[in-house]
């Protein structure tokens, strides 16, 4: 089992030196690889894709038994003139690895669906990725931060075309209180964008 997972780790980590995309509603935003609360979350997060526009969510989520399950909807106004887009998406994240002395790092599975909606220029975005870190407590401080990294490989289709892209996120969880999370997270590599996130956690 554990052979497996190096390989598939491996093969995700190969993936990434391709082009970025986004992930469930087209958004540079992205998961660590646990879920901070035991029964549920509620949060707002905003984000400015690749400098085009900025977008404004609101995601839930809640347990059910390993997995937890978290949807999001929002709108992106991509500036310039451009139509605002309706933004709805859903995914599950399921941890898969856990740290030990050969490998440093916990994973989970990230996988989800969603769109963003405006007249005559849809998309789908279907994403699956790995998300890979560990949990990072200060000496003397209240405050721990989860740093990870998630490679992703996304399906999507709009405008009469498909595509299968990938992207590499970068992101730190800060747990603030026991209740308040602050999340930040980017995309690299030909987009770029960021994605800022306030979290209440139940």
């Amino acid at each position: 089992m554990q052979h497996h997972t190096r390989l598939l780790i491996a093969g995700l980590a190969v993936s990434v030196v391709t082009s970025l995309g986004a992930q469930t509603t087209g958004m540079p935003s992205f998961n660590a690889p646990y879920r901070a609360f035991q029964r549920s979350e509620f949060g707002a997060v905003v984000s400015f894709p690749d400098g085009s526009g900025t977008a404004f969510e609101g995601e839930y989520r809640y347990a059910r038994g390993k997995f937890d399950i978290g949807f999001r909807a929002g709108m992106w106004d991509p500036g310039s003139g451009a139509k605002t887009r309706l933004l709805l998406g859903g995914e599950a994240r399921e941890r898969v690895v856990t740290h030990n002395a050969d490998f440093p790092l916990d994973g989970a599975l990230v996988a989800g669906v969603g769109a963003a909606f405006v007249s005559g220029g849809s998309a789908l975005y279907i994403p699956v990725g790995l998300s890979l870190g560990r949990r990072v407590d200060p000496h003397r401080s209240s405050i721990s931060i989860v740093p990870y990294v998630q490679p992703t490989a996304i399906f999507v289709s709009g405008g009469g075309t498909t595509d299968l892209i990938f992207t590499l996120g970068l992101g730190a969880d800060f747990r603030l209180t026991h209740t308040l999370d602050a999340r930040f997270s980017a995309g690299i590599g030909d987009l770029h964008g960021v994605s800022l996130a306030a979290v209440w956690i139940h």
